[in-house]
């Protein structure tokens, strides 16, 4: 059975940083792109952070570019999100999404690959954000 797992949320202060993980079970993260997607509070689901598997190509909304990282470990399944100086704007639940897709080319590709593509989801974990 196909699953996605996120972890790693909780609370932070303002500048800190949290990592989250997705781990995937039933399948291989081989030949897939996998989201990172943020819903704050009382608004709709954004994507923030895309990677395709097979060459490592990267999306980063505007939001997070320079401050959110993207990376897997293949051997675990697993691909990660690093958060550095949270703020304000980036409380919310944050959930993993997988697209089985070729590497996306251009904003226009991850842009679909984002809204379109994806097909498996994690429940996703809350980031907190607060002094």
């Amino acid at each position: 059975q196909l699953q996605l797992v996120e972890s790693g949320g909780g609370l932070v202060q303002p500048g800190g940083s949290l990592r989250l993980s997705c781990t995937a079970s039933g399948f291989t993260l081989n030949n897939y792109a996998i989201g990172w997607f943020h819903q704050a509070p009382g608004k709709e689901r954004e994507g923030v952070s895309c990677l395709s598997v097979s060459d490592g190509s990267t999306y980063y909304a505007d939001s997070v570019k320079g401050r959110f990282t993207v990376s897997r470990d293949n051997a675990k399944k697993t691909v990660f999100l690093q958060m550095n100086r949270l703020n304000p704007e980036d409380p919310g639940v944050y959930s993993c999404a997988v697209a089985p897709t070729p590497p996306p080319v251009g904003p226009r590709d991850w842009s679909a690959t984002m809204e379109y593509g994806m097909e498996y989801w994690g429940k996703g974990t809350l980031v907190t954000v607060s002094s």
